[in-house]
């Protein structure tokens, strides 16, 4: 009878806040390797299960056809570059122009004022006959060319200035050109340097189906890095399993090919939906024949650090998660599976305490 008081009250202080599953699993967040360009592969300096550093060579892709591209297309920033030479000469020229047409403009004013002047006094002295006519009709003719030197040379200053304005444009036009062969140079230099496969995070390299020689397109699965040292346990719990779940609390976790050793976690995380619900086939409820399915939600653990077992686990691994889902009103939680309170001491027979 002792016994089984002392189970029941076991029960109703611990076990029943208890929720345990087996269908849980160890995880880890794998890097799949893919080379982000195409190309022959030249070298693998890695094998599978060899233990790698981030930045580490995985793979390295022939990169001739990349590195004529980097040439190709360096050579091009230095036509872009040649061309804005031309182009900022080409201004200073014009720009010589405009000061030469603008002397000329002057020059010419200077003229046509000079014979004006003659013409308006010969239109006076030939009323009064002290000049001839033939003389006056010269000096009336000089004033229409003096006129006519003015106009050119206005008219030439104006185009010039205009020709300013349009090699400018074609100065930013050259310029923009020299940006745009500089970005191409810059692609053509990072696909280059992708041709050179490195490891994105330490780990454990695994299916490497890769070959040497083999021609892979950007995106193809050569291998993958097993980050051994931040694994995790996903465990998928019943939707009646919740109700007292928090992130933060405690959980057990028996690894079925360690079972000797127990290890210690806590919920980090509960997915927004049910497992079924990200299936490639998501059920539809909506239809004459129902039945209803307990559904599982996956909860994520993270291992304590001092648990974390490192190199041991390997994702894949089936495992046993308990979680505690007692929680004090400070926010603490007993000893895993310890009970509430000690049990209560015997009531007193006769005014004497109980044995």
């Amino acid at each position: 009878m002792a016994g089984a008081g002392l189970g029941g009250w076991y029960w109703w202080t611990a076990a029943r806040f208890i929720e345990t599953t087996d269908n849980a699993y160890v995880e880890a967040d794998i890097s799949a390797i893919s080379p982000q360009v195409s190309g022959y592969i030249r070298d693998l300096p890695v094998e599978s299960n060899q233990p790698v550093r981030k930045g580490d060579i995985l793979a390295v892709l022939e990169d001739e056809e990349y590195a004529a591209k980097v040439q190709e297309a360096s050579a091009a920033v230095g036509l872009a570059t040649a061309a804005v030479a031309t182009a900022a000469a080409r201004i200073a020229q014009a720009v010589a122009s405009v000061d030469a047409a603008s002397a000329a403009v002057a020059s010419a004013e200077a003229e046509r004022t000079r014979t004006r002047r003659d013409l308006e006094r010969s239109a006076v002295l030939v009323t009064r006959e002290g000049v001839s006519r033939r003389q006056y009709d010269e000096r009336e003719a000089d004033a229409h060319k003096g006129d006519a030197a003015y106009n050119g040379a206005v008219a030439a200053l104006a185009a010039d200035r205009k020709r300013i304005l349009t090699l400018e444009a074609e100065m930013r036009e050259a310029s923009a050109r020299v940006q745009q062969a500089e970005v191409r140079l810059r692609l053509a230099r990072i696909d280059q340097e992708r041709t050179v496969v490195r490891s994105p995070v330490d780990g454990v390299v695994g299916n490497r189906g890769a070959q040497i020689g083999q021609f892979v397109r950007a995106g193809t699965l050569m291998m993958a890095v097993v980050p051994l040292d931040t694994v995790h346990i996903v465990a998928n719990f019943k939707e009646t399993q919740l109700s007292r779940m928090k992130i933060g609390q405690r959980v057990r976790i028996t690894v079925d090919a360690y079972a000797e050793k127990d290890l210690f976690g806590r919920i980090e995380s509960l997915a927004p939906a049910s497992g079924s619900r990200f299936s490639v086939l998501p059920p539809d409820n909506a239809t004459g024949n129902f039945t209803k399915i307990v559904q599982r939600v996956p909860v994520r653990i993270a291992l304590e650090p001092e648990n974390r077992q490192a190199g041991i686990l390997r994702p894949g691994l089936s495992v046993e998660a308990s979680i505690d889902t007692r929680e004090a009103d400070d926010g603490t939680a007993p000893a895993f599976g310890a009970l509430a309170s000690p049990l209560p001491a015997a009531a007193p027979v006769n005014g004497k305490a109980a044995p």
